[in-house]
């Protein structure tokens, strides 16, 4: 027995990473959330560790002069506090305010920027802005700003960038002789003109490497943005394509349509006897051609079926509380005569609950699984239809189990790929177009559910719809 769990999610597949606006290809703002969260978690790393860092230097001060190194001031304090009022400011503005003209992802990853730049600058100030090579973690700063942002934005920030570090080493030098923090180079030994001449050699050295490094990551990055421009186009390339063909598709089917219903009216004019007496072998022929066509209009209408709900929109399509029995109860009702047929009954264990759906996209997937179900039975067996309710994380499933051919391991990852029938279902159901499982995927993913799969050759199938936020019977709004 194997199981495979299926899930599918249209608005993270649909995600661009880059975004054209103008003449400028930029990263999406989807992305930009992405990695101002990931900066926010950075920044509770580092605040942790200036808190380890201030608690060291109160526990251990003895052994951190042997190093060279010294306290001085609450600097530590005084930074720990900022970033965390800055990135409980970063977390409101982003999960708490409207996205807006002066609240974009763009402007709180300048924000960021911005303030990180500050507080670096402090540090630099009070470590050593000339006897340590602290300033080297601006170019932090920079390579992001390149990455982010366009060529021009990245270059104000080299700019900011400079001029934060010019500031800090004419205060350190020439306004104020601060005492670094540590030192790799004792400045005491040094006159007061050597001293501030190194210290603009240092300046100039630092500004002339940030430009540089400003330049050759900017540079990789216009080569890969590029890369990424003629990736994007390709992919509307593909998806333009694809709803030509898809269109194409639909038109085609359109025009077969009306032939098969013609053909198959004929062929019961001829076999109800209302353009004569016709053989034996004559009716067993119509029974044949109409045992086809009803084969191909049958593919005709899912593939339709297919193409409307590929067509969805999300974003108009209206999502709506339903009864998960009643709706159960109406795809019963719909494939009663089927399952008659053979012979099958349906054995039901269910467990009420409210999800919110698209209500016509709901009936259309659970009835294209209890169709599938009966039609890979073998006859005089049942479908057993359960739903089970998780009330501990409000999430409820609906199990439907044939007892019927079952799918081989090799074939199960692929039941949901369109046209795709394995070997197996194609001898048990000749008529199979291959489209049913399509149908019942493009459904889960406009409503977002997840399907499990368990199958053993030869013993059954059994299909598992997962519904997430899920109301029950006894809530307030029912």
């Amino acid at each position: 027995m194997a199981t495979t769990e299926f899930s599918w999610d249209k608005s993270n597949s649909q995600n661009i990473l880059l975004e054209i606006k103008g003449d400028k290809l930029k990263l999406s703002d989807d992305v930009l959330i992405s990695n101002i969260r990931w900066f926010i978690t950075f920044r509770w790393a580092l605040i942790v560790s200036l808190v380890f860092f201030e608690i060291l230097m109160l526990s251990a001060s003895n052994v951190l002069t042997q190093f060279g190194i010294s306290e001085q001031e609450k600097w530590p304090v005084a930074i720990i506090m900022v970033l965390v009022v800055a990135n409980i400011a970063y977390i409101f503005a982003l999960d708490r305010c409207k996205p807006g003209k002066y609240n974009s992802p763009s402007i709180n990853l300048w924000v960021q920027i911005i303030v990180d730049l500050i507080c670096l600058s402090v540090v630099v100030h009070y470590i050593g802005s000339t006897t340590t090579p602290i300033s080297f973690f601006y170019v932090l700063h920079i390579a992001l700003a390149c990455i982010f942002f366009s060529t021009r934005e990245s270059l104000y920030v080299t700019i900011l960038v400079c001029l934060m570090d010019t500031i800090v080493i004419i205060v350190d030098n020439f306004l104020i002789t601060q005492t670094p923090l540590s030192t790799l180079v004792n400045n005491h030994l040094l006159s007061e003109n050597a001293r501030q001449d190194g210290a603009m050699l240092w300046m100039f050295f630092l500004d002339i490497l940030f430009f540089i490094v400003w330049y050759v990551v900017s540079r990789l990055s216009l080569i890969v943005r590029a890369h990424e421009r003629h990736l994007l186009d390709a992919y509307r390339q593909i998806n333009q394509a694809q709803v030509e063909k898809d269109q194409y598709a639909v038109l085609m089917t359109h025009q077969l349509k009306s032939p098969l219903d013609a053909i198959r009216s004929k062929i019961n004019l001829i076999k109800g006897g209302y353009c004569g007496d016709a053989s034996d072998g004559v009716n067993e022929a119509l029974d044949k051609i109409d045992s086809r066509a009803q084969g191909m209009s049958s593919l005709i209408l899912d593939l339709l079926r297919l193409e409307r709900l590929k067509d969805t929109c999300l974003n108009t399509a209206v999502f709506e509380t339903v009864d998960i029995q009643t709706t159960l109860q109406k795809c019963i009702e719909k494939l009663t005569l089927v399952a008659n047929a053979k012979h099958i009954a349906f054995n039901l264990t269910i467990e009420n609950f409210y999800c919110k759906v698209i209500p016509d996209q709901l009936e259309i997937l659970l009835e294209n699984i209890i169709t599938n179900a009966i039609t890979y039975s073998h006859d005089n067996t049942a479908v057993e239809i359960t739903s089970v309710i998780n009330q501990r994380d409000r999430s409820a499933s609906i199990t439907i189990t044939d007892h019927g051919i079952g799918i081989e391991n090799k074939d199960l990852p692929n039941i949901f790929n369109e046209y795709f029938y394995s070997p197996r279902a194609a001898l048990h159901n000749k008529a199979t177009s291959g489209i049913g499982l399509s149908i019942v995927r493009i459904a889960a993913e406009n409503n977002k559910l997840k399907i499990k799969v368990t199958s053993e050759p030869g013993a059954g199938t059994s299909f598992t719809v997962v519904f997430n936020d899920i109301e029950l019977p006894d809530d307030d709004d029912h």
